[in-house]
């Protein structure tokens, strides 16, 4: 971006206080949407710009006292590919969305019924049988119209799936097949791209990341030749506050990704029991 639109960034802004007394410099949502239609640019384009100004969007305000402007132009220039938008998915995307992820692939070929009703956010009465992806892009231009959204109405398959997220920072893995999961992470090694990975079964579950390089989900479930095609949630069910809460830790993950913070459930998976309240942390394999 041009100085001149630094400048007309800056005049546009307001100075006023966070919770704390400190001052800082806000660009609302408002002047955002303002300036991208004046300018002919995406959203995120305004906020990267602002940031880069020092100017900080309203949107991001609370964000700040954890992550740094640069940290936010970093979340805001990265793109991550949610594959299936389901009771993980549709969580997964609204705190990305909210966070200030600039770009969000979603993949998922399936459409709304009404057993999702008790977990996945983005179902509705209104929704049923609605495809999937529809709903997400729907909600994200909601919830943050900055986010570039791009949607893919397909299930996975060997052929596909490597094309499907080649553009990503890091993957994140919200499907219920194990054979999926595999397949994804035969993608996800192919881009040489970090690979966040979360299952649900009952009201228990886990959370791990896997780099191209590691050993990654074998070491959980196994060859995956020998595998059912369902996880153990098709015998188990799954609850909404398991979903979400394993989502959020998915969501964790990816953002200390994409900001190179530690330490990561590289080689290790968070296993939760929300019926013993047990949180313990395990170790896979030793690093690469």
């Amino acid at each position: 971006m041009s100085a001149e639109f630094s400048r007309e960034i800056v005049r546009a802004s307001k100075r006023i206080k966070y919770p704390d007394g400190a001052w800082y410099q806000s660009l609302s949502v408002a002047d955002v949407l303002g300036l991208s239609k004046a300018h002919e640019v995406p959203g995120r384009e305004v906020e990267i710009a602002a940031l880069e100004a020092g100017v900080v969007p309203e949107r991001y305000a609370r964000n700040m006292k954890t992550f740094s402007l640069q940290q936010q132009t970093t979340l805001l220039e990265s793109c991550v590919s949610v594959v299936g938008l389901g009771g993980l998915g549709g969580t997964v995307i609204e705190v990305l969305a909210r966070m200030g992820i600039g770009t969000l692939n979603l993949i998922d070929g399936d459409t709304f019924e009404e057993s999702n009703l008790n977990r996945q956010f983005l179902s509705a009465e209104e929704t049923l049988h609605e495809a999937k992806v529809e709903a997400a892009a729907r909600r994200i231009q909601t919830v943050n119209s900055s986010v570039v959204v791009y949607t893919h109405r397909k299930y996975l398959s060997e052929k596909n799936t490597a094309a499907l997220v080649s553009q990503s920072n890091v993957i994140v893995d919200c499907l219920g097949s194990l054979q999926d999961r595999f397949v994804l992470e035969k993608a996800a090694r192919k881009a040489g791209c970090p690979l966040v990975s979360a299952a649900v079964a009952g009201v228990s579950g886990h959370v791990t990341t896997v780099f191209p390089e590691d050993s990654g989900l074998e070491l959980i479930y196994g060859k995956p030749d020998i595998l059912p095609s369902a996880g153990a949630e098709a015998a188990l069910g799954c609850l909404p506050q398991v979903t979400t809460l394993l989502a959020a830790l998915e969501c964790s993950e990816v953002s200390k990704i994409l900001l190179n913070q530690e330490p990561l459930l590289r080689n290790h998976i968070i296993a939760v029991d929300l019926l013993d309240n047990s949180f313990e942390v395990l170790q896979l394999s030793r690093p690469a």
